[in-house]
């Protein structure tokens, strides 16, 4: 025994000793040698960059680019969004080519804007390229490891399970909650308009239609509860739109701050709220008064970890359920609320467009309210709705980091490269979209060449695309054609035309439009 002992503390110091050791060399590889590594084989193929600054790389430099070209309004309502939203690709691609690297804190990112490229890596390349290690920090208690932050096999199981609610008759399904969401809507904003009101901060109204409708469509009979986890998320969305400035140093997401903090607190809120609504689901189930657990997302991923248990494959659990739950409420609400404001501030401001759209909607639906079936006739509505995709993405960048050393035309891209692609650049590139790649002209959807360019990519492309594309598309279809066969409208002289970006393009201070009963 007493022999025992000095070889018990000697091995226990041998294994604490290691794990230090291993420890820090992890961090130095993570901090300095990946990146330095990187940087040393771009440079050999010509593809350099700004000097980063350590541990924050390039970040001030972006932040100062930002703040002096969003420090006041525009002074027209001009659609040219890249000098005010992206000054720095355009700094820095004056300066450096169309390939550079820059840095957001100790991630190397290079730009792409090539679209024969861009096609290749997210559809030849998709499985081993994803969300980097940074991405997925910043928003682990935003919207956590659900299908937007997913990877490899990760992504691919919850993209098979989840694909299911966003196709076929479960789609068809979802209409009967658009419609009846926007007749809730417009009800009340008729209301308005005969108590004397003109005008509307559309904004408002979508982000409230849209969380109202993702509500029922994932939580259903709890869609009350929802609504709670909307505002919260909300708040959550803001704070974590700053989380990569809290963290370029080495262990930055333990420290007890005040960001750290808050935000655990806020995402402990939500879950606390999902959690009620699942084990209400539960208790159904097992009291004998449900023999599933709901119709609605929440149920069917529910229903499907029971599934998995009963095969003995714990490919789901509770965690990533709320995550899913908290990446689609996200999803399904931001983006679209996003799309239906730009496009009402488009057509308010292109009144002959807004005139052709709605005689599209007399004719194809008359007095009815619009269908599942209307929509693939409505095609003016699509073409001003790609239109409005196009001029306002609502993502203005698309990341996606190298899992392994991948070729990419003539680059050989190493393994733990970012690579930026710059959507509302592409978007608005006279090379791809002509002279007039800054201004409104839905007409250049009406062929298929736009889509087949690989110049539009609102939704990504290849195989992780976005699942919810259709939903999104259709509850944008229902809401513009019920809106605009009730109510005619023109932009208020209070609007102020300031887009920013806050993870997805907003209006600061939302898009005021004056509104008029057609009868």
């Amino acid at each position: 025994m007493p022999i025992m002992l000095p070889l018990l503390t000697t091995l226990a110091f041998l294994t604490t000793s290691f794990f230090i050791f291993s420890l820090l060399y992890d961090t130095v590889s993570c901090y300095w040698f990946t990146p330095r590594r990187i940087k040393k084989k771009m440079a050999k193929q010509g593809v350099h960059g700004p000097k980063p600054r350590p541990l924050l790389g390039n970040i001030l430099d972006v932040a100062a680019l930002l703040s002096k070209s969003t420090s006041s309004d525009m002074p027209s309502i001009s659609h040219d969004l890249v000098p005010r939203l992206l000054p720095h690709f355009l700094a820095w691609s004056t300066q450096f080519g169309k390939r550079f690297i820059f840095w957001n804190g100790i991630e190397p990112r290079m730009c792409l804007t090539e679209t024969d490229l861009i096609k290749e890596l997210l559809s030849k390349y998709s499985a081993v390229s994803g969300k980097s290690w940074l991405q997925q920090q910043g928003s682990k208690h935003f919207i956590g490891r659900g299908l937007l932050m997913a990877n490899g096999q990760n992504w691919f199981h919850q993209r098979h399970i989840v694909a299911p609610a966003f196709v076929g008759d479960r789609l068809k399904s979802y209409a009967g909650y658009m419609v009846e969401c926007t007749k809730e809507m417009l009800e009340s904003i008729e209301n308005e308009v005969k108590s004397g009101r003109s005008e509307f901060e559309i904004g408002e109204y979508m982000t409230r239609l849209t969380a109202d409708i993702i509500s029922r469509t994932e939580f259903e009979s709890s869609y009350e509860k929802g609504k709670q986890i909307f505002d919260l998320l909300t708040v959550l969305q803001h704070l974590c739109a700053q989380a990569s400035r809290h963290l370029c140093l080495p262990g930055s997401r333990f420290f007890p701050s005040k960001y750290n903090r808050e935000i655990k607190a806020l995402k402990g809120k939500v879950e606390e709220l999902l959690m009620e609504i699942i084990q209400s689901r539960r208790d159904c189930v097992e009291i004998g008064r449900s023999s599933s657990y709901g119709n609605d997302l929440l149920g069917m991923l529910l229903n499907e970890m029971q599934k998995k248990k009963d095969g003995n494959e714990l490919s789901l659990n509770l965690q990533i359920i709320m995550d899913e739950c908290k990446t689609f409420f996200f999803a399904g609400h931001e983006t679209t609320a996003l799309l239906l404001t730009w496009t009402v501030m488009l057509l308010a401001t292109n009144p002959s467009w807004q005139h052709k759209v709605r005689a599209e909607v007399m004719a194809i639906c008359g007095s009815q309210t619009p269908s599942f079936h209307h929509l693939s006739k409505l095609s003016l509505l699509s073409m001003v709705i790609n239109e409005s995709l196009r001029l306002y993405p609502p993502a203005s960048i698309l990341p996606r980091m190298a899992f392994e050393d991948i070729k990419l035309g003539d680059l050989e891209i190493p393994k733990g490269l970012s690579i930026w692609i710059p959507v509302l650049a592409i978007h608005h590139s006279e090379e791809l979209w002509g002279k007039d790649a800054n201004e409104f002209n839905p007409e250049r959807f009406a062929n298929s060449k736009a889509f087949t360019s690989g110049g539009f990519i609102p939704f990504a492309s290849g195989p992780r695309n976005c699942v919810g594309q259709s939903f999104a598309l259709m509850e944008t279809k229902i809401i513009l054609a019920m809106l605009i066969s009730k109510f005619s409208f023109t932009i208020s002289d209070n609007y102020r035309h300031a887009p920013i970006v806050v993870l997805t393009i907003k209006p600061k201070y939302g898009v005021q439009v004056c509104l008029k009963p057609l009868n």
